[in-house]
């Protein structure tokens, strides 16, 4: 006979939305979803049974990923997620079909918020290799969190260790505070100034949803270092720098205005250990190009190659700007997210003014997203599944900016995947833009008088993690 449980039923666990999450909630748009895509290429099929079990237990270790949206109502002072503490749904799955479809899906179908948890995992065969698609729903968390949970699973179905390599010791940079010896970059134009937008290129002008580009690409050459000073630049500086060709130069060749450009970029200070934190984590900061683009604009979009000179001097004003800008502390979304979150007027009410205020600043929203994720700092064994050979992941591409870059590394390669609104670009379009990037990032390339020297350091939005120079040549690209 069954037994019958005594008492009564535990309460629900709730959470209040993060600042990130409702903000996110509140401009959500049928017509752009907002997912974040993350694709693992293994050399073997893993089982599908196995992986589902691994994937249960996983979430049970990081139990803040099980959750779903509570009922909204218009009049309550908050958004709320409740914790279940088991899924609600299966979230591994072996569809069937062709990469392609897979990847449509990740940018089409979003895994709803009102059942724990809010992503999925599907297994598919491409070329006689697998490919696990990872989809999430980007209002309860992002890429890097969603792949702890992978990491686990992984080391729970191969078990092989997945811990995280340590981070590597890097040199301090050189105090740059007034009177501390070193000059300050110049201030950047001020922040009302409109920024530039990636211009429209487009058969099929206000249609729906996401287009991306899936590309492999060498990481860029970077100079030696001198033992015991820091590196002039890094990788991420570099991606920095290809993202403002990239924009310069299609916007000149589709004779837009000159405009600055604006790039934001997540920095995550999140540890990658079991205990790293689940959601959305990241803060966002503004990488907004100075005096240096004005001056060496013509230099930089004139046909031909861009003077090698001009691409050194934006590299290392670059570098100067970031490492100020990582060093700030400041709220996620900056002190104004925090203002208009904050829980003094009911919740409905505030969407309707954060959604009117984001169609009000929409023409001063940055030009692009640059999401530099670095290498992966997991192996991401899955026993006789194999190692991770590739990782790609995608951020969201709304509107007004309409355009995402995002970068990370394996196997001393860089894996890029553009994504972009196809209110403003078309497939072709996309498809050349990626092109225009690939031939950027290998202009940032460092070349050396004599023999190379030693590997520099690939930093990503949070820590560094090393990557291999190696020479340019064209994207091996695949349009979803």
């Amino acid at each position: 006979m069954k037994a019958v449980p005594h008492g009564p039923p535990e309460p629900e666990r709730r959470i209040p939305f993060p600042t990130v999450d409702e903000i996110t909630r509140h401009c959500l748009d049928e017509d752009e979803p907002e997912t974040v895509h993350v694709e693992i290429h293994l050399p073997a099929r893993p089982d599908t049974d196995r992986l589902r079990a691994a994937f249960d237990e996983a979430m049970r270790r990081h139990p803040r990923i099980l959750m779903r949206q509570a009922p909204p109502r218009w009049w309550r002072s908050r958004y709320e997620w409740v914790l279940t503490g088991e899924p609600d749904r299966d979230a591994v799955s072996c569809p069937g079909g062709t990469l392609e479809e897979a990847r449509r899906r990740a940018i089409v179908d979003c895994p709803p918020l009102d059942a724990s948890p809010p992503f999925r995992a599907e297994v598919v065969e491409h070329e006689g290799r697998w490919v696990l698609m990872v989809t999430i729903n980007h209002t309860a968390l992002d890429g890097p969190a969603c792949l702890r949970v992978v990491a686990t699973a992984a080391e729970l179905y191969g078990g092989a260790d997945n811990s995280p390599a340590p981070p590597p010791v890097r040199t301090p940079v050189p105090d740059t505070r007034p009177g501390a010896g070193e000059r300050r970059p110049e201030a950047p134009p001020p922040v009302w100034t409109r920024p530039a937008r990636v211009a429209a290129d487009t058969l099929h002008p206000g249609a729906p949803g996401n287009g991306m580009l899936i590309a492999d690409l060498p990481v860029p050459a970077r100079p030696a270092r001198t033992p015991g000073e820091p590196a002039p630049y890094t990788v991420n500086d570099q991606l920095l720098v290809a993202t403002w060709l990239m924009i310069a130069r299609w916007n000149r060749s589709h004779e837009e205005p000159r405009r600055p450009v604006r790039v934001t970029m997540p920095v995550d200070d999140r540890p990658r250990t079991a205990d790293m934190p689940i959601g959305n984590g990241t803060r966002l900061v503004e990488v907004t190009f100075g005096p240096e683009e004005r001056e060496l604009h013509e230099a930089l979009t004139d046909s031909g190659a861009p003077d090698r000179q001009a691409i050194d001097r934006m590299l290392r004003a670059t570098a100067a700007r970031t490492r100020a800008l990582k060093a700030i502390e400041r709220p996620q979304l900056g002190f104004s997210g925090d203002l208009l979150t904050a829980p003094v007027l009911p919740v409905g009410v505030r969407a309707a003014g954060i959604r009117a205020l984001r169609r009000a600043a929409g023409p001063w929203a940055s030009s692009t997203l640059l999401s530099n994720i670095g290498r992966v700092p997991y192996p991401l064994d899955f026993g006789d599944a194999g190692r991770a050979e590739a990782v790609w992941f995608s951020a969201p591409a709304k509107m007004p900016r309409g355009l995402s870059v995002t970068t990370v590394s394996t196997g001393g390669r860089l894996q890029l995947a553009l994504r972009w609104s196809h209110a403003r670009l078309d497939d072709g379009a996309g498809a050349r833009l990626g092109a225009l990037f690939a031939s950027a990032l290998a202009a940032t390339s460092y070349q050396p008088d004599g023999t190379d020297g030693p590997d520099e350091q690939n930093e990503p939005n949070r820590t560094t993690a090393s990557a291999e120079p190696d020479g340019p040549h064209e994207p091996k690209g695949d349009p979803a």
